[in-house]
């Protein structure tokens, strides 16, 4: 079913079908998720909601202690994976063309963002264009203006992008030939623009939903409540100490009158009768109670999210071999496998559209050259660079590793393709002199 068939049997072939589409149940409620959010990595926790109460006679304001632990560790997630650039291999004449592409569209920064998205919000959308000095460039949009219209099938045939801005509602309505842009601006609904689409339809990212094949999930849903008890146990324990555990003074027996303690006398005191007796009332505080309940949040929090507990300085290393490192990042790397994934996934339909940009600028490359392209990520995990450098010292030793392959595995190579012809110029030079 295609985006003609999609508009006549649910909208009858209305003109500003893309305005109920927008306004549907499903897509609100999606972008209504995606808001929430939003105000919750941007501080606007449940603990804040918390109301006030009357203590000893007067209003009480609770401490709101917010903890921005996600913010923490989904930037963790991220950065381990695409903190250290992506490397382009395959044929030299291909790689070295979408290296020129990469660095002119700054797509190392966008895949920073497209990640951040998927990972925070499930989703996100990158469309190709060609500017007007023919040079490929890629947007990335904002995932609550996104509106995927999906058929039957579950396949995406159209795509809206809407936004408000100073009260005027905006939609670009992405065809697979063609975008229009409509607007309210005055009094009513009508087109202002229309675009030839040369990339078809936006690239889709998303992460893993077992729910759903289409939309992905936050991974933000599976910490949230976590956050939320450890953010109400560091409150209510801080209210405790304020509230119940202050002192309140007794006093059994009889307590002498008159001018009681001399002024003279350091400080201050009272005048007790003989055999009376003086002390503090005060609720007992379970300190290991406290820390046991938030340690076994906490561990809970870095187990869900995949992250390892040096990365938040939960725990002390020293003198650490490659084995011992690996298996103290284990769950990031299983973490970071998901992620690729999900990225080369869609790095291959944005790879799919360069081509086809290129080929109106007159640049053809072949299926074969074209299926060579690859992409390798480089964890930032922390390694122990002497262990690698004699591993493969040893191994191109025994001639059991080629020196492309050695440049890849070194720690200090940044770009493989450049180091090797580097070294074939100093080859050559060697051979001249």
């Amino acid at each position: 079913m295609n985006i003609e068939s999609y508009v006549s049997d649910k909208y009858n072939s209305k003109t500003e079908w893309f305005e109920e589409e927008v306004n549907s149940y499903f897509h609100q409620r999606r972008v209504y998720k995606i808001l929430d959010t939003k105000e919750y990595l941007a501080g606007k926790h449940k603990i804040l909601n918390k109301p006030s109460e009357m203590w000893n006679k007067q209003v009480y304001h609770p401490k709101k202690i917010v903890l921005q632990y996600a913010k923490t560790v989904l930037n963790f997630s991220i950065s381990y994976l695409l903190q250290n650039p992506v490397t382009l291999i395959g044929e030299d004449i291909t790689v070295g063309l979408f290296k020129r592409i990469y660095k002119r569209g700054r797509y190392n920064k966008l895949d920073f963002d497209i990640l951040s998205n998927m990972v925070k919000y499930g989703n996100a959308y990158e469309y190709l264009y060609l500017d007007n000095e023919k040079n490929i460039k890629s947007k990335l949009i904002d995932a609550a203006d996104s509106y995927p219209v999906l058929n039957d099938f579950g396949e995406m045939v159209s795509f809206i992008e809407h936004f408000t801005t100073d009260g005027i509602s905006y939609y670009y309505v992405y065809y697979p030939d063609k975008v229009e842009l409509w607007s309210n601006k005055g009094t009513y609904l009508h087109k202002d623009d229309e675009y030839i689409n040369l990339s078809g339809l936006p690239v889709v990212y998303r992460n893993e939903n077992e729910i759903d094949n289409f939309f992905g999930r936050s991974e933000l849903e599976d910490i949230i409540s976590i956050l939320d008890n450890m953010e109400g146990l560091l409150s209510k324990s801080v209210d405790g100490f304020e509230k119940y555990i202050t002192g309140i003074p007794i006093i059994t027996g009889q307590q002498l009158k008159g001018d009681g303690m001399p002024n003279d006398i350091v400080g201050g005191g009272i005048a007790l009768d003989d055999g009376a007796t003086f002390d503090f009332k005060a609720n007992k505080f379970n300190k290991s109670a406290f820390e046991t309940l938030y340690d076994t949040l906490r561990q809970a929090l870095l187990d869900v999210s995949h992250t390892p507990a040096v990365s938040l300085n939960s725990q002390d290393v020293s003198n650490l071999s490659e084995v011992s490192m690996k298996l103290l990042f284990s769950l990031a790397d299983i973490k970071a496998g998901l992620n690729e994934k999900n990225m080369r996934e869609g790095m291959q339909g944005r790879f799919e559209k360069i081509r086809k940009l290129l080929g109106y600028t007159g640049v053809d490359i072949a299926e074969e050259e074209f299926d060579s392209l690859n992409v390798v990520f480089q964890y930032a995990r922390p390694v122990n660079e002497v262990d690698i450098i004699d591993n493969l010292v040893k191994l191109r030793g025994i001639n059991a590793i080629s020196i492309e392959s050695t440049l890849e595995r070194s720690p200090y190579t940044e770009d493989v393709s450049v180091e090797l012809e580097k070294l074939g110029e100093e080859g050559n030079k060697s051979n001249t002199e």
